[in-house]
């Protein structure tokens, strides 16, 4: 079956994280996407090591299979002719330059694109907007999440702040682009008309702290950093075992209940410090002790099975490697691996039309003359 988005053509001018996530995720689902890079490339190619056979780092590969790629010099003329004879057949352009880039090359939005182009969606990722206080400032995952508090409730008393360990405001801006590209497609199905995407970094770290902003809001008390537990549920929490680490995730009294019988604890139960989730937040250092002296007659494989089974949510606390060798990881297809490229696989899956990973990450301007050829009909056409 095609997927999903067959069909769909896409520009993707975008790079590094946000943007080229986004365009991967419409590839993986049938679009048709042409990335964009000026002559010196994605700075993400450079981003190593690692580096492939071809000299492109892992984490440029992370983000861009399914591809096809020209190079064009958008501060000429003649590249952004180019880019105008691609828009022309396009449904969807996808940019992160900084606030103005467009305007300055004579394609902005209001004024131009939606003129020539009125069937265009486009999507802008930026840091922080086009205008208001901050309107126009670069902006970077690390860099947002200190800004918007995420630091600031990632750690430990004794870390103090620490960046989150994967780059999730990035990510999920991505993933907000792609929701807003699809919102914006199902209303050009009713309207005929594209629209402006307007996803800012800055708006995505805000909407992340959950719950931790509600409970500022409503209580007036400063959020703290609590290492791997959860602010508002206990036992919700790195513990250790016998042989290693573990996470419980333990959500209600009923959870507790058959987790205490399980490790053979029922006097867990019937201690009044932990009979409510209310009262094990209140005593939640009396309640660790007490399941870490329990749990190191427990081997980490066996209780999480054990728990898992009995309805407790229980796992390992797992390296990289141990992560994907995972039985379960490929039942899901999560790894990919296909001609010399292994990257993860598919988050969404979708029964009638299913994604599928398209072809490996492009090299730059590996497609330039193919592209070429399809926009003006002869090898070595217009540039």
């Amino acid at each position: 079956m095609p997927g999903a988005l067959s069909g769909l053509k896409v520009v993707d001018l975008s790079r590094v994280l946000a943007g080229p996530l986004c365009a991967q995720m419409l590839a993986d689902h049938g679009a048709d996407v042409v990335k964009v890079e000026q002559p010196a490339g994605d700075e993400t190619r450079h981003l190593g090591p690692p580096f492939d056979e071809r000299g492109d780092a892992a984490y440029f590969a992370a983000v861009n299979r399914g591809k096809r790629a020209i190079t064009l010099d958008l501060s000429k003329a003649e590249g952004r002719a180019v880019l105008e004879a691609l828009l022309a057949g396009a449904d969807v352009l996808v940019e992160n330059f900084l606030p103005g880039t467009l305007e300055r090359w004579g394609l902005g939005y209001d004024d131009v694109l939606s003129v020539r182009h009125p069937r265009l969606i486009l999507c802008s990722i930026t840091g922080f907007g086009a205008d208001g206080p901050m309107g126009g400032l670069p902006g970077y995952d690390a860099v947002l999440q200190a800004m918007c508090g995420l630091m600031s409730i990632n750690g430990t008393p004794e870390s103090g702040p620490t960046r989150v360990g994967v780059p999730i405001v990035d990510y999920v801006t991505g993933y907000n682009a792609l929701v807003g590209i699809l919102l914006a497609l199902t209303a050009r199905q009713q309207t005929g008309k594209g629209q402006r995407v307007d996803v800012a970094l800055f708006d995505t770290a805000l909407s992340l702290l959950v719950p931790h902003a509600a409970n500022w809001l409503c209580s007036g008390l400063t959020p703290g950093r609590l290492g791997s537990a959860h602010p508002n549920i206990a036992p919700y929490d790195k513990f250790r075992a016998g042989d290693g680490e573990l996470f419980l995730g333990i959500v209600n009294d009923g959870q507790f209940q058959r987790f205490c019988r399980r490790v053979a604890r029922e006097d867990l139960m019937e201690d009044p410090r932990f009979q409510t989730n209310a009262a094990r937040l209140q005593h939640r250092d009396a309640l660790r002790k007490e399941i870490e002296r329990t749990l190191v007659s427990f081997a980490v494989e066996d209780i999480c099975r054990d728990l898992m089974q009995s309805g407790v949510p229980a796992g390992a606390v797992n390296s990289v490697p141990q992560a994907f060798a995972q039985p379960h990881v490929a039942h899901r297809q999560m790894l990919v691996e296909q001609g010399g490229h292994r990257a993860p696989g598919i988050p969404v899956k979708l029964s009638r039309t299913p994604g599928k990973p398209g072809r490996p990450p492009p090299r730059r301007g590996q497609h330039s003359e193919e592209i070429l050829t399809e926009l003006f009909g002869s090898k070595g056409g217009k540039r």
